[in-house]
């Protein structure tokens, strides 16, 4: 048993509200410490199985559902963003803004409350650049590369030449016609799907779009490439498209 008070936050309220992207890989297949705070002054929750401590909360930063207390999609957006690793924080600001509980716009109001906690330059930087249109970690983390390179790219851009349709792009920029994929483990390595992402990237090609295809090790960990290779095949696409580099 927790007190009354208690209120789940972070990731697993994320997780609760439907945003399973928040959690740590593998989360969802073993228990791990729950994050549920109490708000300031209550005292902190201490056992194995909470990970937590004290916070300050609006009444309006707290929802119920099925009995459990737990952070408003909004609070839990700000709080997500508010976090070391800008990586981090852009996975889960596009994974709650993906619910559609809130806009973009109210993101942005909310983030002067904070002014002064840790890590609340994180999510000064991060949080205009949130997008609700990713559609993984591994792609919101790549946009944010692109966008550090200073490539325009925007989410999930449709292909269509003649009135047929090319292909769906997971980040692209239709005026140098380049694209750029984020292949996941999950839906991009069985030999069916490697064959499907071939047939559609020859077909854009083929319609005059340069389209880079990035992978977990290309964008994250200490061997990552994706600023060079990003900037290789943008360079590319320009001059492909009569465009100065």
């Amino acid at each position: 048993m927790i007190p009354a008070d208690s209120v789940v936050c972070d990731r697993h309220a994320g997780w609760l509200h439907g945003a399973e992207m928040v959690l740590a890989p593998g989360e969802h297949l073993q228990v791990m410490p729950l994050t549920i705070f109490r708000r300031r002054g209550h005292g902190r929750l201490r056992n194995g199985l909470v990970d937590g401590g004290e916070r300050s909360l609006l009444a309006s930063d707290v929802v119920e559902m099925e009995g459990v207390k737990v952070t408003s999609p909004l609070r839990t957006a700000l709080d997500l963003g508010r976090v070391r690793w800008p990586e981090r924080a852009i996975a889960g600001l596009d994974a709650m803004l993906r619910l559609g509980a809130f806009e973009r716009d109210e993101l942005l109001a909310h983030v002067h409350r904070f002014t002064g906690a840790r890590w609340v330059r994180t999510l000064r930087a991060v949080a205009p650049l949130a997008d609700g249109r990713s559609e993984s970690p591994g792609e919101s983390v790549l946009r944010l590369r692109l966008v550090e390179r200073r490539i325009p790219v925007e989410p999930q851009v449709e292909v269509w030449e003649a009135g047929r349709f090319v292909a769906r792009l997971d980040l692209a920029d239709p005026d140098s016609r380049f694209g750029a994929e984020y292949d996941g483990e999950e839906w991009h390595s069985s030999p069916e799907q490697r064959a499907h992402d071939r047939a559609r990237r020859t077909d854009a090609d083929e319609q005059g779009w340069t389209i880079a295809v990035f992978r977990r090790e290309n964008v994250f960990g200490p061997l990552a490439d994706v600023d060079r290779l990003a900037a290789q095949a943008y360079a590319r696409a320009r001059s492909r498209q009569g465009l100065p580099t």
